[in-house]
């Protein structure tokens, strides 16, 4: 799995946290001098990190390089590049895009986090993506759409990439970013600054009360 957006490695090392690559408590210093946990992930820093990520747009490219590498191998393992939709501004991106499609590489699958926003404002007003769905499909991408906080699209959607067996997939996630926590909800702003200690309150607060809706909704169903 290479993460090209590697800005959202808070996501990673909770998970690597979780699987037992470091104590929970470590993540605690996340962009601190010294930290083994910086704003972007180092694959030298920590066990379970692939690859280093930094300047945006070089992710595809590197999981293109290990997709090639398992063809020419004979091996069958698949890469996932997880990736923004703002780093598809990068023109380096295409070309990656371009060079799967035309050899056909068919273990590779992309994941886009199409949340239409990026540090300094919305996609579409700083640099138009659309149409992105038909740009792939013109480089012989196999394209799927789907909401990005079902998990179980997002499951479905793996597993037809899996079945592809003559070109890339690429799945394109529409996300909201800040989903479900009111002052932070398609707020551009939220992209690249830290909550205030009572601005973290109050959003973890309002997930919680979420949570627990959830839950009860569940259990009602399952009744």
């Amino acid at each position: 799995m290479v993460l090209s957006n590697g800005h959202i490695c808070p996501i990673l090392y909770a998970t690597l946290a979780h699987a037992g690559y470091l104590k929970i408590d470590e993540l605690k210093t996340l962009r601190k001098l010294n930290s083994r946990l910086q704003g972007h992930p180092h694959r030298k820093s920590l066990h379970g990190i692939e690859t280093t990520s930094g300047p945006l747009g070089l992710g595809l490219s590197q999981a293109i390089g290990m997709a090639l590498a398992a063809k020419l191998d004979g091996k069958r393992y698949r890469v996932y590049c997880l990736m923004s939709d703002g780093e598809h501004q990068e023109g380096n991106l295409w070309e990656a895009v371009m060079f799967a499609g035309k050899n056909r590489l068919s273990n590779i699958t992309g994941i886009i986090d199409r949340n239409n926003i990026q540090i300094d404002g919305f996609t579409e007003q700083i640099m138009p993506l659309e149409p992105l769905r038909e740009k792939y499909e013109a480089f012989n991408w196999h394209v799927i759409e789907i909401d990005g906080h079902n998990y179980e699209e997002i499951v479905d959607a793996c597993a037809e990439a899996h079945a592809i067996h003559e070109r890339p997939t690429v799945i394109i996630a529409h996300t909201i970013p800040g989903k479900d926590v009111s002052f932070m909800e398609n707020k551009f702003e939220w992209h690249g600054k830290p909550p205030k200690a009572d601005e973290a309150a109050r959003a973890l607060k309002e997930l919680k009360a979420l949570g627990s809706r959830i839950k009860n909704e569940q259990q009602q169903i399952s009744e």
